[in-house]
């Protein structure tokens, strides 16, 4: 029999993510469109973004936060070809984007003291190996693995290199300790379900002084570049973006913000996105065929929520069965209208990713689960 109840938002896409509750077009109406970014009002409506998930996210005196292209990708890549090549590099991977940063700074930028810790998919590195003599890049979140750090305790205070963390799948849903992180990246689209284009570059005033002090040994891009004449360019922090912004992205970001303040800031985005979880847990726990991909509770996802299918009848299948299975599970649920673009990651273990962020209702996730049972008992059936 099929659930008799339906999310009443079935989107859980791990990006662009689910909107606000509430959401729709008329929140864009004020969009400062066919002006220029430039004018002072448009500039104004940048620097608002910028202002507002600074006290939300509560960064310490001297951290910056700007606005900068082509989404989180662009914003470590900035930071990996403005800031590396100082000192020796540990990279940190447990999942594809991970592995994407690896490869760019073995093969782009050819850097040689390099040091990789590596983990499969639902684990994590080994932390207690990470040298932080060295430059230490990681992820906070695994987004397509659903495995994260547990915390920050594991970077000291003390650390002679900069911590540059990859956090797009992290940020507003998860306690992040400023003092320990040297250079965060996330992007709109994410937790705050924001349009997507554009990413933000946060800075410590150690990854500053790096920036004032360091010249790479290569040529970079305009659009990488962070100092002219060996200073800081401000402008980046203060609304003056490198490119182009889309004022409707701005708009729809400061949509976001604002909901955030009005649902009471972080503690409740953090809260909205551990009940979604927590419900999800909950149904695993009943559950005789799914489970989490990151075993380990410590290092689960809150936001992007891998399940793995667990059932004899489904591993017994050849690696191929098992995809197109997972695929039609995922398929019965879309043709329903109760679950849209869950699947897995290309490049991951066969299963689902559920998003779970602080924008998804946990009662749209709870009408969910009974609709995997019964699209997973259908597969099963009919094979």
């Amino acid at each position: 029999m099929k659930p008799a109840n339906k999310p009443n938002r079935p989107y859980f896409s791990s990006g662009p993510c689910s909107k606000r509750p509430g959401w729709s077009l008329s929140a864009l109406e004020n969009a400062l469109v066919g002006r220029s970014h430039r004018a002072k009002n448009a500039k104004a409506r940048i620097e608002e973004v910028i202002d507002r998930s600074k006290n939300i996210l509560g960064l310490p005196e001297g951290y910056v936060c700007g606005i900068v292209p082509a989404s989180d990708t662009g914003a470590v890549e900035m930071a990996l070809w403005s800031l590396l090549g100082a000192r020796g590099v540990d990279m940190m991977a447990w999942e594809s984007f991970g592995s994407g940063w690896v490869t760019d700074v073995i093969k782009q930028l050819k850097l040689e003291n390099v040091t990789k810790h590596e983990a499969a998919y639902g684990e994590i590195p080994d932390l207690a190996k990470v040298n932080f003599s060295n430059d230490v890049v990681f992820t906070w979140n695994g987004t397509t693995s659903g495995a994260k750090v547990p915390n920050g305790d594991w970077i000291p205070s003390d650390r002679e290199g900069l911590t540059i963390c990859d956090a797009t799948s992290a940020v507003f849903a998860m306690e992040l300790p400023w003092e320990k992180l040297d250079v965060v990246t996330y992007s709109w689209q994410k937790v705050m379900g924001g349009e997507a284009a554009h990413g933000m570059l946060i800075l410590s005033p150690r990854a500053i002084e790096r920036l004032e002090s360091y010249t790479p040994a290569w040529p970079l891009p305009k659009i990488f570049r962070l100092t002219k004449g060996g200073k800081l360019i401000d402008g980046i922090f203060t609304g003056a973006t490198i490119n182009t912004v889309s004022m409707l992205c701005v708009e729809d970001a400061l949509d976001g913000l604002k909901w955030a303040e009005e649902i009471g800031g972080l503690p409740a985005l953090i809260e909205r996105s551990d009940a979604n979880l927590a419900a999800i847990e909950k149904w695993v726990e009943q559950s005789d065929w799914a489970g989490f991909l990151a075993e380990d509770k410590s290092i689960r996802s809150n936001t992007s929520i891998c399940l793995k299918i667990t059932d004899t009848w489904f591993t017994s299948l050849p690696a191929e069965e098992q995809a197109a299975a997972a695929k039609k599970i995922v398929s019965l649920c879309d043709a329903e209208g109760v679950g849209f673009d869950f699947g897995a990651y290309r490049d991951a273990p066969t299963g689902f990713r559920i998003w779970g962020g602080a924008t998804v209702d946990t009662a749209d996730i709870e009408a969910l689960l009974p609709w995997l049972d019964w699209a997973y008992a259908e597969v099963k059936a009919g094979a």
